[in-house]
Order: C-alpha cells, then sequence, then structure tokens
C-alpha cells in the first residue's frame, strides 16, 4: 500500500529507527535555512572529477562535487569520502581552514548529502590522496538515508545485496554498488560500437512506429491500447522488420534501427516485456553475406571493449575464432548420436519420444524438430555457432534454401552460451509467396495462437510493388549486453526492467 499523500517522505512500514534518521535530517535541514543558506543549489562549478585527480595534484587547488558516502568527525576537524561519477576521494575538513561559519554548516550534513568543495591536494600520514577543503557548500540535503557502507581492508560490508530491491531501487544499486554503473556504462559502449560499425559501413540509422495499427515481424502476442481521436486499436511494436523493409522498396539501400519492442509474454532469466532490438537490412545481399557482416560486427564489439574472450557464467568463450555454420540436422546428430532426415516428420517423432520430450504425433515437424533444439541442442552451443536452415513453417518471412529441401529457408540463429543473440535470413521477396504465408500464419491466429500475426496489406502492397533481393538481421542487445558484463538475468542487463506493482 502506498504512504499517505500527508507523509510523502516515509512509508507507514517504516522502522521507528529509520523514522528518527528521517525526523533527525528533516530538523538539519530546518537549521540550514535558519543559517541563511538554500539547501538546494542551483549550480556548482568543478574543475574536475574524483579520478583525475593524482599525485600530479599535490598542492594543486581543485573544486569538485559529489554525494557525501562517509563522515569520521572529530570535533574541531573531519574526514568524508565523497563519490561522483569517476570515483570516490577523501576530503579533510578543518574549523580552523573553512570557518566556523563554514564549519557548523558542514556538521549539518549527512550521508547521502551532495556537496560542493574547493580545497588543496595533499597526501595523509598513511599516504591517502586526500583534498583539504577550504570551502564547502550544500548542494542538495538527503532527506531519506541510504545504506551507510563499511569498509574493512579492502572488503564492503551493508552493501545493497537484495537482487530484488536492486531493481525495484535502481537509484539506491548505482550509488552503492559501483560495478552496477560500470555495467551499464558498458551497455552504451557496446551500442555505440555497433552504431559506429553500421555507420562506417554506410547504413542509415531511421526511427519506424512504436505504435502500429498491425503488428508483425515476429511471432509474438502484442500489447493492445487505444487511441482515443482515431478511435481506433493499435498495438505497440513487436518488432520493427516490416517498416525498415518498406524502406527498402522505397529505395533505400542499408537501414538500421535501434528500437524498443514489446511482447505481452511471460518474464524469466532471459526475457522481458519490453527489450531493446537492433534490426538492421541491406539490398543485394544474402544470409551468407549476413553470417560474414555479423560475426565482423560481433568481433568489433568485442574487440572495443578489449573483451576478445570473456568469461560467461563459468564458460571461457573466444571470439577470435571463425564462428561455426552448422545444419539443425548436423547438430541433432552432434549431440543426440542420432543421424536422421530432419524433413521426415515420423523419423523426427520417433527420435522425440526416444529422448523423453513431450510431443504428439499432431505437432508439426517445425514443432518437433524445434523441442528437440531447445532441449537437447542449444544449451550446449557455448561457443559462437550459427544455427542455419530454419524449417518454412517458423520461418514466414524467409526465402526457401536456393538448393536442397524446400521445406527448409536461409535463415541463421546466432547461439552463444546457449542462448539465441541473432536472428537473420534472405529475406522473402516474392509478393505472392508471402501472402500465402502471411495467409497460413492468419489461419493459425483464427485457431487462437495468440503468437501468429496478422496479414499486413500495406506491407503486402509495398513489396508487390518489387523488393530487392535483401538480407536482414535482428540482434537482442539485452543478451548481448548480459553476456559482456557476464550475469544470467537480463534485469541486469536492463536499467529499470519491468516488474510486478508492489501492493
Amino acid at each position: 500500500r502506498r504512504p499517505p499523500r500527508s507523509t510523502p517522505l516515509y512509508s507507514s512500514a517504516a522502522s521507528d529507527v529509520y523514522k528518527r534518521q528521517i525526523d533527525n535530517r528533516l530538523e538539519k535541514l530546518k537549521k540550514i535555512r535558519e543559517l541563511g543558506v538554500e539547501p538546494y543549489a542551483y549550480d556548482f562549478t568543478c574543475s574536475h572529477h574524483t579520478s583525475e585527480i593524482n599525485d600530479e595534484f599535490i598542492d594543486s587547488k581543485v573544486s569538485i562535487a559529489g554525494r557525501i558516502m562517509s563522515l569520521r568527525r572529530m570535533g574541531k576537524a573531519s574526514f568524508a569520502n565523497i563519490q561522483d561519477q569517476e570515483g570516490r576521494i577523501q576530503l579533510y575538513i578543518a574549523r580552523d581552514d573553512v570557518g566556523e561559519d563554514n564549519y557548523n554548516l558542514f556538521k549539518l550534513t549527512d550521508i547521502g548529502d551532495f556537496v560542493g568543495i574547493e580545497g588543496k591536494v595533499f597526501k595523509t600520514k598513511t599516504d591517502a590522496l586526500t583534498i583539504k577543503v577550504s570551502h564547502l557548500t550544500i548542494l542538495s540535503k538527503s532527506i531519506k538515508p541510504i545504506p551507510d557502507v563499511k569498509e574493512k581492508d579492502g572488503e564492503k560490508y551493508n552493501l545493497v545485496s537484495d537482487k530484488e530491491l536492486r531493481y525495484r531501487k535502481r537509484f539506491l544499486d548505482l550509488i552503492i554498488n559501483p560495478e552496477t554503473k560500470e555495467n551499464f556504462i558498458k551497455r552504451f559502449k557496446i551500442i555505440n560500437s555497433i552504431r559506429s560499425f553500421l555507420n562506417n559501413h554506410g547504413y542509415i540509422e531511421v526511427e519506424t512506429p512504436v505504435l502500429q495499427p498491425i503488428y508483425g515481424g515476429a511471432n509474438a502476442k502484442p500489447f493492445t491500447t487505444h487511441h482515443n481521436a482515431l478511435d481506433q486499436d493499435f498495438y505497440l511494436r513487436i518488432a520493427t522488420e516490416l517498416y525498415l523493409k518498406q524502406l527498402i522498396v522505397g529505395g533505400f539501400e542499408k537501414v538500421y534501427e535501434l528500437s524498443k519492442d514489446f511482447r505481452n509474454e511471460g518474464i524469466d532469466r532471459s526475457h522481458n516485456p519490453e527489450f531493446t532490438m537492433l534490426e538492421f537490412y541491406q539490398a543485394y545481399s544474402d544470409y551468407n553475406f549476413m553470417m560474414d557482416f555479423v560475426e565482423e560486427m560481433f568481433k568489433k564489439v568485442v574487440n572495443d571493449l578489449d573483451m576478445k574472450k570473456i568469461s560467461w557464467d563459468g564458460h571461457k568463450i573466444d571470439f577470435s575464432k571463425k564462428f561455426a555454420r552448422k545444419t539443425m540436422g548436423e547438430l541433432i546428430k552432434d549431440h543426440t548420436d542420432n543421424d536422421i532426415d530432419i524433413s521426415d516428420h515420423s523419423a523426427v517423432y520417433k527420435l522425440c519420444k526416444e529422448l523423453k520430450l513431450k510431443v504428439t504425433k499432431k505437432d508439426s515437424l517445425a514443432t518437433l524438430i524445434d523441442e528437440i533444439m531447445r532441449r537437447k541442442v542449444e544449451p550446449n552451443l557455448i561457443q559462437p555457432t550459427y544455427v542455419i536452415n530454419h524449417p518454412v513453417e517458423i520461418s514466414p518471412l524467409a526465402k526457401v534454401n536456393r538448393e536442397g529441401n524446400k521445406d527448409f529457408t536461409e535463415r541463421f540463429e546466432l547461439f552463444i552460451a546457449g542462448m539465441e543473440f541473432a536472428n537473420g535470413f534472405s529475406e522473402l521477396n516474392d509478393p505472392i509467396d508471402q501472402r500465402k504465408r502471411f495467409e497460413d500464419q492468419s489461419k493459425k491466429k483464427d485457431s487462437g495462437d495468440e503468437e501468429a500475426f496478422p496479414i499486413d496489406e500495406n506491407f503486402l502492397e509495398a513489396i508487390e510493388t518489387g523488393m530487392p533481393p535483401t538480407a536482414g538481421v535482428g540482434i537482442g542487445i539485452d543478451r548481448l549486453v548480459m553476456l559482456l558484463i557476464d550475469t544470467r538475468w537480463i534485469r541486469d542487463a536492463i536499467i529499470f526492467p519491468t516488474l510486478k506493482s508492489l501492493k
């Protein structure tokens, strides 16, 4: 239950100690104002960040700002540590240096307050780089306490360690756990590396609608909303594919979009209803070209982050080698010791039963193959591996194999560490074939398949106008971040993950 509006600073369930801390801070806030000081400043001019201050700055004057993270008051002199975006540094504050009025103001500060300081850099007897404060300015008085982190022999205590709390109150997580901030800075660097790679290869970044009258481009259940002025239902996009391919029809040859997509599905360690996708399309190319291109992109990203060999959940993953490429049939043989014709429904069903998988004879060939892959193959694909040639039934936007069995498509999925990271194909540009596949999807939807998508006549009209041979790829950015920050949980890779409201 939310606290009453009349007591917004703490909930009725807070401990008496916590309430007393807040009351004490409110009293200090009052005293600061009585001193004629505004405790919520408008600005402060910094000369440096904490990370820039080193031994070369000794005896130099600096001005920095940050949050107080520790306090050791000792009468007429005190020590404190403040933290900015770049790190922490120690302060030495003495009444004789700052004056009685400024020192009295300092005595009204608490852990969590933002302050600006001016002073000269020196080293203590214990060789700690420190700023001898000549003036302190209160920039923001903290009303609610933050967890008091203790350090001893390099070890930290009383950190915000509860995962659920860290996700719900990310601001506390960022304040207390510096590795969280480092992870999201790494996320920025990953996205920036991808952008520069695509831009340098002549791609144009575009934006397509988040609200769509017809959803498509993936098999997923959408979120539905209603536009009052138009009196029409719209859907939050599940993919950007169909709009981006319209741009290829229109004459763009290389386009990409880094987008938020939304799928009204379950939440687990590798799925969040709101997630970030990269989709890009290139005219006059096929899935073979795109496998080379994606491999080059991934290698650039890990090189930019100096992570050619990474560790993930105990696995050592090597990006320096060429990515493997194997068909589903080859992988099933490798991981089940069964060499079967995966286009033969009876043979695949028999293997499913031997492997004790929960399937029925009525299940389609694609469903049977997918079950074997999900249960027996994909979790074992640790090193970068392209799984190629997927069934037509589950690849409604991909061209069929130009050689071999026409029940399979020129589609790849890139697996690393047992997870899918990329999905790409030689795009279907035959409008007659595309209409038939959309109609098949529509029949599934009418039969109760919530993940099948409806016919998009606008898209069909576009490719009926003519779409050149094209290859396209979708890459899950959140999963790539998961891999490179070494976490099994997508919530660690999304700064504000989707959470159920507390009641």
